[in-house]
Formats: structure tokens, sequence, C-alpha cells
């Protein structure tokens, strides 16, 4: 087994944490891959895999060389595409938000995988901009204006956002109008994950747009926490309206300053250069951005 073909059955072990499924998965014998796994080990010098009787496991070289080999082989495939005629086919690894994901993006997922089943989909979720060559992701769908990097962005839309209380909340604290009327209210923290503080609520007016930080009793950093605490009349909250629009439904939530709300957020498929090249990249970007608006049309 020449080293690329062992370090693509490296991948399929540490994935599948399981020479017997990652044999399987490849139509090959236990023995081949093994040997493969003491081929690149000799090599390095170092141990790769911790192995038991029940699992296997990277030690933290071989995740390393895990993150390194799907870099690596990402890149030759990114060469081998220039033709252009080649069919979606392979592994496609993407991070997203994971509650943009399951309004937007997983009801998809099985009419997608129908139409190119060659096409195998490893979905991360968090917030934080990964780092997509060391992590050996193809692209990533991130909510809000994009820090300056080397990624390639495309704008998929944006999402409108509002301001958002529970009736019983109202009923305590009063109905604002304008947002000067928000002496004495309260809102729900949010804590960023990337400056670690409370984020503002923000408001377009006339002379542009108006930050406040109001106090707080409870903060979160969790979406789902957020609206709940929210319908419990723990505050206000300004979120999109696609991440509320089961309560408002209900009456759980009503807006509030509607005639001031935040500006859209926009969201942005981000990858490395080149790997919209790649066939199985891009029609899965076409793919997402589609069923994206066709999806926000239901907010």
């Amino acid at each position: 087994m020449d080293t690329l073909d062992a370090m693509r059955a490296f991948i399929r072990i540490v994935e599948r944490r399981s020479f017997i499924q990652a044999a399987q998965d490849l139509a090959l014998p236990r023995s081949r891959l093994s040997e493969a796994v003491q081929q690149l080990e000799r090599r390095l010098g170092v141990r790769l895999l911790d192995r038991t009787t029940r699992q296997v496991a990277p030690t933290t070289e071989g995740d390393d060389y895990y993150q390194r080999c799907l870099s690596i082989l990402a890149q030759i495939e990114e060469a081998d595409s220039i033709g252009g005629a080649a069919v979606p086919a392979g592994p496609l690894r993407i991070d997203v938000h994971g509650t943009w994901a399951r309004h937007f993006l997983l009801p998809g997922v099985p009419a997608f995988l129908a139409r190119f089943p060659g096409v195998t989909l490893h979905i991360g979720e968090g917030d934080r901009l990964v780092d997509l060559i060391k992590e050996g992701c193809d692209c990533v769908i991130r909510v809000g204006q994009p820090a300056d990097s080397e990624l390639i962005g495309r704008r998929l839309g944006a999402l409108e956002e509002g301001t958002f209380a529970s009736p019983e909340y109202l009923a305590r604290h009063g109905t604002p109008q304008v947002p000067g009327d928000l002496a004495g209210h309260r809102m729900i923290g949010f804590i960023s994950s990337a400056t670690k503080a409370a984020m503002p609520l923000r408001f377009s007016t006339q002379e542009g747009i108006e930050s406040m930080t109001l106090p707080f009793s409870v903060s979160v950093t969790a979406a789902a926490s957020y609206a709940c605490l929210a319908t419990h009349g723990m505050g206000l909250l300004q979120v999109p309206r696609y991440g509320v629009a089961t309560e408002l439904h209900s009456g759980a939530l009503v807006e509030v300053l509607p005639a001031f709300a935040p500006p859209p957020l926009p969201v942005y498929l981000l990858h490395p250069q080149g790997r919209q090249r790649v066939p199985r990249v891009k029609v899965f970007m076409e793919w997402a951005e589609g069923e994206f608006r066709s999806r926000l049309r239901a907010f």
C-alpha cells in the first residue's frame, strides 16, 4: 500500500474507531490496514493509535497526523479536479451553527444525498471559525460578517432579526415604543464566544445603529436557553426571527420595537481558495444556497 492509500486507510480507522469497520468500508482485509498503520508508524517514528479490545483511538501525535492527512488529501483532490469532469463523490466535511442547520440545512440532507449517492457528509457544529486547512474541512457556514481571513466568502443571504419578550414580562415592565423607553427594562445576557461578554441590544434609528446593554440577572451561551428564558419572563432578547418562530406563533413571545429592528444578519459560506472546484464541494455550495433561500421564505 503506497503512502497516500495508507493515509486514506488511517483516516477511515480514526473516524470509525475500528479496524474491522474501516476494513469493511474500504473492502480490504483487516490485516492490510494493520500493516498500513504499522508502515506509517515506522516511517514517522511515533505511535499513531491506542488500541484496546473494544476501541481504537488516535494518540496526540495520531490526531495531529490525522488532521494533516485530511489537509494533504484535500489538496491533492483539488489539484485533480481542475478538469471539471469528475462525478461528485467522497467525504464532504462542513462546519455550521447547529441551530441554523436544523432549520435551513438538515431537512434537505436526505434529498441531497439521494441525488449524489457517492458523497458522504460529515457535519460539525460550532461557532468558532475553524482552521479549514488544518482540520480538513471543505467549508463552513457562519452567521454574521466574517472576519478578515484568507478564506473565500459566498454570501447566501440574510436573516431578519427582532426584539422579543413574553406578554408576562411586558405586563410587568410596560411595552416600549422607542428605544429611549427601555430605562427600567431588563434583558437576558447572551455571552459572545468571541468577547466572553454579554452582547448589547442593537436598534436601527435615523441616527444609525444604537447599542445598549440593559441590566440582566441571567446569562446564557446557547440559543435554545436564551429563547426559553424569554418565554418565562426573564427579559428582552434579540435573535433572528426564525429562531423564535414557534414561540411567536403560539403567543409565548411577542415582538417589541419592530420599527427599530436591528440590521439583518448576513449568512456566509466560507471555503479555502480552490475548494469550490472540487465537484462535491461545488454541488454542495449550490445546493446549500438554494436550500437556505427556499426555506427562509417560511420566516
